[in-house]
């Protein structure tokens, strides 16, 4: 990165995301994509939307979702099996609130204790 940051301030903010974006795209860089998904809601909030940045979280978390569900393969669905559980127990979930939880996933009714609808 031997360019100076101040060099891109010429630069309007759509053609460096359009050129970005395209890099990205072009080297298969998903670690991109990812990283700037998350920061989407952030930036909504920085710039005083918060309804819409609440939004997005719960439209990102619906397309990631969607997309799983579209993973029919029982194989692939094996193999995330231990990313699934690192996660359930890196945010104290234990086996027992996820059985309680099955019944209550997506599309069953809420628990009026996480503030979620």
């Amino acid at each position: 990165m031997g360019d100076d940051v101040t060099e891109y301030d010429q630069i309007s903010t759509e053609s460096l995301r359009d050129s970005a974006i395209e890099l990205a795209r072009r080297r298969w860089d998903l670690r991109f994509f990812w990283r700037l998904l998350g920061l989407i809601p952030a930036a909504e909030a920085a710039a005083g939307h918060q309804e819409a940045s609440e939004a997005s979280v719960a439209q990102l978390s619906g397309f990631v979702y969607e997309a799983l569900s579209a993973e029919t393969d029982p194989e692939v669905q094996e193999a995330l099996r231990p990313f699934y559980v690192h996660y359930l127990r890196e945010h104290g979930e234990t086996a027992d609130d996820v059985r309680d939880d099955g019944e209550n996933g997506p599309g069953g009714p809420a628990d009026p204790e996480d503030g979620r609808p």
